[in-house]
């Protein structure tokens, strides 16, 4: 059996933390019982960020997937402790992150599928459209076809959506509505792609303007 030491070494350092922020003892064992069912998966692992990924997703398929945004979130704060980032730690604590009672919207009770079809007759806002042309733009820009600007641009329209029930707009917001979304994505590519919007999407939705420069596209030879 691989060594853990590692792992509980990070595990109880972010249970301390949450601790200290407030969180009781029911909030503690929900965080701790799906951690402890991911740390022998990392165990003897490198410190790899898609490592990481890679074994959360394999939980998370075994996991109720009302269970998965909370889960998710418990994920992203580990992470931190587990490849030791001391800076990042730093910032997260500084900024309001670590949340006891984070921000989780619900997942669809709906299929990707039927999602899919229907997404397109739903109507959109201003503020909502704003970003996302922006975003097919600069898309186009970067070399994109015409198939991968609808394909992402319908990806921002279901993310679009879900930001709608968690009703604020900031970064915890904009990863639980992400994070509700995610279970219904089961295959490993159009997952891939979903978290490939995101992350690129979310800097033209706060208006960066700089955003363009976050768009991560193999231009065509």
């Amino acid at each position: 059996m691989a060594n853990t030491d590692r792992e509980f070494v990070a595990l109880n350092a972010y249970l301390k933390l949450m601790s200290n922020k407030g969180a009781d003892d029911a909030n503690i064992a929900r965080r701790k019982e799906f951690l402890l069912r991911l740390i022998p998966l990392l165990a003897g692992k490198a410190l790899q960020v898609e490592i990481y990924r890679t074994h959360v997703d394999q939980l998370l398929k075994l996991s109720d997937k009302t269970l998965h945004p909370f889960f998710m979130g418990v994920a992203h704060e580990y992470q931190r402790f587990w490849i030791n980032d001391i800076k990042a730690i730093a910032a997260l604590h500084s900024s309001g992150g670590f949340n006891v009672a984070p921000k989780v919207a619900p997942v669809p009770i709906e299929s990707l599928e039927t999602l899919w079809k229907t997404v397109e007759k739903e109507q959109f806002s201003v503020t909502e459209k704003w970003p996302l042309k922006a975003y097919a733009s600069a898309l186009r820009e970067e070399g994109a076809s015409q198939d991968v600007v609808e394909t992402r641009s319908r990806l921002v329209k279901l993310l679009l959506l879900r930001l709608r029930e968690v009703d604020g707009k900031d970064g915890d917001h904009y990863r639980a509505a992400a994070h509700a979304l995610l279970p219904l994505f089961e295959l490993k590519d159009t997952r891939s792609m979903f978290l490939a919007v995101v992350r690129e999407f979310y800097y033209f939705w706060i208006g960066d303007p700089n955003a363009v420069k976050f768009i991560i596209m193999k231009r065509p030879r």
